[in-house]
């Protein structure tokens, strides 16, 4: 299966480019994108302050967004649905999302949220990106770029052996970026 992260980059509302400018990333948002259009889970304020899950937004425009797509067992996938399924409604963070970007803390609540941050634990406790590379419990803040590099850092880690991966797994990784062992 492919679960995907969305990355939002475009104009978007004047909190989107300022969360661009001070995070000094090109997006303001992530999303976790299930497979076989299930839907895309997230927190976004201005749509909904609470995480949940939706269908593609009504105002979508693909060059808005980049994706990085991760291959997941049905099981992985079932575990990330069951971490939304735990989270589902908790509310967006915003004191930890502030505070823990002006001080050198980190300042979490357990039942709060912003958007990068729940993809990110997601990823984790599902198994589909590898702690090894995320270092969530070491880490003060997790704006979107952070996360993008994280995956990024993920799917390039991965070496291809040929017969070893489905060719539906190799759909998923950019071919470019993979480290060959021949």
């Amino acid at each position: 299966m492919i679960i995907k992260i969305a990355f939002y980059k475009g104009r978007g509302l004047l909190r989107d480019r300022f969360i661009r400018w001070w995070t000094k990333s090109p997006y303001s948002h992530t999303e976790l994108v299930l497979p076989n259009g299930e839907g895309w889970i997230g927190i976004y304020p201005p749509d909904s302050p609470r995480v949940r899950l939706r269908t593609i937004p009504k105002d979508f425009r693909v060059d808005e967004w980049d994706f990085i797509s991760l291959h997941a067992t049905k099981e992985q996938v079932d575990v990330a649905l069951g971490f939304y399924n735990k989270t589902a409604g908790q509310p967006y963070d915003w004191l930890g999302m502030i505070l823990s970007h002006v001080t050198p803390f980190r300042i979490k609540r357990n039942d709060k949220w912003y958007c990068s941050e729940w993809v990110a634990y997601a990823l984790e406790v599902s198994g589909i990106i590898n702690g090894k590379y995320t270092a969530l419990y070491n880490r003060n803040r997790i704006p979107p770029n952070v996360l993008y590099d994280m995956v990024l850092r993920q799917v390039q880690s991965y070496s291809w052996v040929p017969g070893v991966l489905e060719d539906s797994a190799l759909d998923m990784l950019d071919v470019e970026k993979i480290n060959r062992v021949e």
